[in-house]
């Protein structure tokens, strides 16, 4: 049974659609306290890294998502939420994260891009996958969707996938149960579920 968190900042109706494309029960998690009733949880998002940590805080999820990571079964950033994993972002400011991931989101850097390319990050790109990852069984260097002006920078251990777009950024991360994919793996096709799919397949 697969928890999506609800905390009025995700696309939370196809990451729903996605699960039950792969035959999985999922459901909406708005009251914290039931979180830890789920043998994994997504963590989906979209919008303000601000916006989205003060959401967490006020309803309680933040505290959960905590004790939720401490009990070893996986949980799977995607998006801003992959981004919420990290100790911190410069999004319109200094924000804290949940630090779950050591490490900070940055903007993209245009001084190490071509004039021309344009932010945000827009439309479909390649991971490059760095190994032959469980979240990757069955793919290689798949093709998904971005949308993010945004990315994180970690220690290279915790990466396993980057994309090229005017320089290599870091486009999915695992670190023990907690995993992070900075495109959308419910909008990508059968790539994207195929993700999905091994994600929930992973043993804890």
């Amino acid at each position: 049974m697969i928890g999506i968190i609800d905390y009025n900042m995700g696309n939370l109706a196809s990451v729903y659609n996605a699960c039950h494309l792969l035959d999985t029960k999922a459901s909406f998690v708005k009251n914290p306290e039931e979180l830890k009733n789920f043998d994994r949880i997504i963590l989906p998002g979209v919008g303000a890294f601000g916006d989205a940590m003060e959401h967490l805080n006020e309803t309680g999820m933040k505290e959960a998502i905590y004790s939720f990571a401490k009990t070893g079964k996986p949980m799977i950033g995607i998006c801003l939420g992959m981004q919420l994993l990290f100790e911190s972002s410069e999004e319109f400011g200094e924000h804290k994260g949940l630090g779950l991931v050591d490490g900070k989101v940055v903007k993209f850097d245009k001084s190490k891009m071509h004039e021309d390319t344009k932010i945000p990050h827009m439309g479909w790109n390649t991971i490059k996958t760095q190994d032959d990852h469980t979240l990757f069984e069955g793919l290689k260097d798949p093709y998904l969707y971005f949308v993010h002006s945004y990315h994180a920078i970690t220690d290279e251990k915790n990466i396993i996938g980057k994309t090229e777009y005017g320089y290599d950024f870091v486009s999915a991360v695992h670190k023990e149960n907690i995993y992070g994919f900075q495109p959308h793996p419910e909008k990508s096709h059968e790539n994207g579920l195929k993700i999905l799919k091994n994600f929930m397949n992973l043993k804890h």
